[in-house]
């Protein structure tokens, strides 16, 4: 298995590049209250997400960020530094679940891993990557798990 911290900016990965078991990590993000109330606010405003005191008697059982928010933190993630495709990451569909709240405090990470990689048979210029993207706080806990399938660029020969 190949894992990749951080890679530079200007290295971008097309489909012909991706091996299956390859890793890429990105670098971290720490939220902080203010963070999870801003993005609740604007997005999803439900008291779990708004008022510390409030979020106490929830299933929460304190302040948590919003799912949303912790999907948009891992794009964030991806696209800076943790899955350095060519093209962009283009997103053809998925699967999402939290398992665990993000919380004030929490510094996040993404773990990704192609899991499969499939030429287009219709459109030789691109193919689809199906990669595990598992978002975890300092504690190595997994706040998110993301199974995206991916389309991705193939190199074009001249």
């Amino acid at each position: 298995m190949t894992t990749i911290d951080a890679p530079p900016r200007d290295e971008r990965f097309y489909l012909d590049d991706l091996r299956i078991g390859q890793r890429f990590t990105s670098s971290t993000h720490v939220v902080d209250e203010a963070q999870i109330m801003a993005f609740a606010r604007q997005f999803d405003p439900q008291p779990f997400h708004l008022d510390q005191e409030a979020a106490k008697d929830t299933l929460f059982e304190g302040l948590a960020a919003s799912g949303w928010h912790t999907a948009a933190i891992t794009m964030r993630l991806l696209v800076d530094s943790g899955l350095p495709l060519a093209g962009g990451i283009l997103g053809a569909g998925g699967e999402i679940a939290w398992p665990q709240p993000t919380r004030p405090g929490d510094a996040l990470q993404v773990e990704s891993e192609v899991l499969e990689i499939t030429p287009s048979r219709s459109r030789p210029d691109r193919g689809l990557a199906v990669v595990r993207c598992l978002t975890r706080n300092q504690r190595n806990e997994v706040v998110q798990s993301l199974t995206a399938k991916l389309i991705v660029p193939r190199r074009i020969s001249t």
